[in-house]
């Protein structure tokens, strides 16, 4: 089955997506992302008001493979975490885009979603 990729996100070469709301952003991994990790049995989430500097650990999410850090793709602040994670972390496997989600952020420097990729972009890599 081809892996989704979604239109109006902007994504990372490591596979994070990003949903950019005013001046917050909605941020999961992708669904290349969960189906290479396999089931997801742990995520580990940050605290809430947590400041988060682009490229620093977001979070951990651990599957019956490997774990594996989540990194930040923007500096900004947790406003927001997905705490239906906590019991139950296969959501992630089974909708990484929509209630798989993993953190809020407020966004700290619009200018470090430049470099993000777009849906394009990030199919053909």
């Amino acid at each position: 089955m081809a892996e989704e990729v979604r239109e109006g996100l902007r994504y990372t070469e490591t596979h994070e997506w990003l949903k950019i709301q005013g001046d917050t952003a909605i941020i999961g991994i992708t669904d290349h992302a969960q189906a290479e990790l396999t089931d997801i049995v742990f995520v580990e989430l940050p605290e809430g008001g947590k400041e988060i500097k682009k490229g620093e650990e977001l979070c951990v999410v651990e599957s019956v493979k490997s774990v594996s850090e989540i990194y930040s793709p923007i500096s900004g602040k947790v406003v927001d975490v997905n705490k239906k994670l906590d019991d139950s972390p296969e959501i992630i496997n089974e909708s990484p885009y929509d209630d798989g989600w993993l953190v809020e952020l407020e966004i700290k420097d619009k200018s470090e979603l430049d470099g993000l990729l777009d849906a394009e972009s990030y199919r053909k890599m």
